[in-house]
């Protein structure tokens, strides 16, 4: 029997939800499968996988709670799956098979989420890891109390006063132990083999500093999150890549700055020395300031402009939970759109990213043009789903971009700055 990729808390809303998991083809199945908490669903959306790699993405109908074992291997043979090659298994003194990983989970009262992320962080298949939950800001010690419960020897709690997800990144990174820092959300679920998959893509490159994964939608059972799913592309790809600014990639004309593909912020890991010679996360940007996101965007791109590479590895799987209503889901918007608009004043405002956006612009202005038609066309709701969306939900995130730069400033002068962790002693900040 298949599980969803999350824990059902309530039932579809619509004809048109999705049963959503994964199942692995590399060994025989059945005839049919069998679909645990199916109920309320029509059809399944399931992440087929050949042992450690995924393939791609196949819908299927739900008769009688199972999914046909002949129509999945059909689907299957018509995806374009492209061989995700393998990284040299020598180990070596910086990229170990399998190197010591501090999680970073940065939460603020959430603990009914929290408690499914954990769970499933604590049940990764992986032999050496600990877990830094940062309480950001939190009114009650509800967090604290929660995890100190736990009585787990993997996991410890520390606080960050001021709100802000930067500040918590950054705590987070202050705290860690080990030399490989993974950062993922309270409102997910991590697979068995993320950790595998993140060490992997560290050994895929010799100036490796940040790997990223894909953040499939793991329940579509409202208007709001099928949208969401629409609208984001957290899992559109299964092929591995390895960014580096000394080799542009042609299929990506506007490279550096088509931040989107590298990945989000609910699964990435990061080298920890690296990230304090880059400064650590920029505290102007993130959920919890006046720009609200951006954060994650920008180290990637700092990464890559420092001459880093960065891995796409879409072995490292991160199921996440979208917002289920219209209200959370115009919160997002807003917030995304504020978060970019205030990550491209910093490019803007720094001379050797703005020189370098303005050569790219000459040389690719019809693609400029090209993708940010495709951007506002993505961002509309599709007939079938806008009747039961906020009003204008797509101009409302195309317009706060607009905002960004105004937010950025009141970030500045709430005295929060660009490289916090330049100055910083890197010794653990053990609690």
């Amino acid at each position: 029997m298949l599980n969803p990729a999350l824990e059902r808390l309530q039932s579809p809303e619509w004809d048109g939800a999705l049963w959503i998991g994964d199942v692995d083809i590399e060994h025989e199945l059945p005839e049919s499968l069998s679909l645990s908490d199916a109920e309320g669903y029509s059809r399944a959306r399931l992440l087929v996988r050949h042992g450690m790699d995924p393939m791609g993405f196949v819908e299927l109908p739900i008769v009688d709670g199972c999914v046909c074992v002949d129509t999945l291997i059909d689907r299957v043979r018509k995806l374009d799956v492209v061989d995700p090659g393998e990284p040299p298994t020598a180990e070596s003194p910086l990229h170990p098979l399998a190197p010591a990983v501090s999680i970073v989970i940065c939460t603020r009262d959430r603990i009914d989420h929290l408690r499914g992320a954990l769970a499933s962080v604590l049940a990764v298949e992986y032999p050496d890891f600990e877990v830094v939950v940062v309480d950001n800001a939190s009114p009650t010690n509800a967090t604290v109390d929660y995890v100190r419960s736990l009585a787990d020897p993997r996991v410890r709690v520390v606080s960050e006063p001021i709100a802000g997800l930067s500040r918590a990144r950054n705590t987070g990174l202050r705290a860690a132990r080990h030399s490989i820092v993974a950062f993922t959300d309270d409102d997910v679920a991590v697979d068995s083999l993320w950790l595998r998959s993140i060490a992997r893509g560290f050994r895929r490159g010799d100036r490796v500093t940040c790997v990223s994964g894909i953040v499939p939608s793991g329940e579509i059972r409202t208007h709001a999150q099928a949208y969401f799913d629409r609208r984001v592309g957290w899992a559109s790809s299964v092929t591995p890549r390895i960014y580096d600014l000394a080799h542009p990639p042609a299929d990506v004309p506007l490279f550096p700055f088509q931040v989107g593909m590298y990945g989000t912020g609910a699964n990435f890991a990061v080298s920890r020395d690296r990230m304090f010679d880059l400064g650590g996360f920029d505290e102007a940007l993130g959920v919890g300031s006046p720009t609200n996101g951006g954060e994650d965007l920008d180290m990637f791109f700092r990464v890559l402009m420092a001459g880093d590479q960065l891995v796409y590895e879409p072995a490292s799987i991160v199921w996440h939970r979208h917002r289920a209503d219209s209200d959370a889901l115009a919160v997002q918007a807003r917030g995304y759109g504020l978060g970019l608009g205030a990550w491209l004043m910093t490019v803007a405002t720094d001379r050797r990213s703005a020189t370098l956006a303005a050569r790219v612009a000459a040389r690719r202005l019809g693609s400029a043009v090209r993708l940010s038609v495709k951007m506002s066309k993505v961002a509309s709701p599709p007939d079938d789903l806008a009747a039961d969306l906020p009003d204008g939900i797509g101009r409302m995130e195309l317009l706060s971009i607009a905002k960004g730069p105004g937010a950025l400033r009141r970030s500045r002068r709430e005295g929060r700055v660009r490289t916090p962790l330049s100055e910083v002693s890197r010794v653990p900040v053990l609690d």
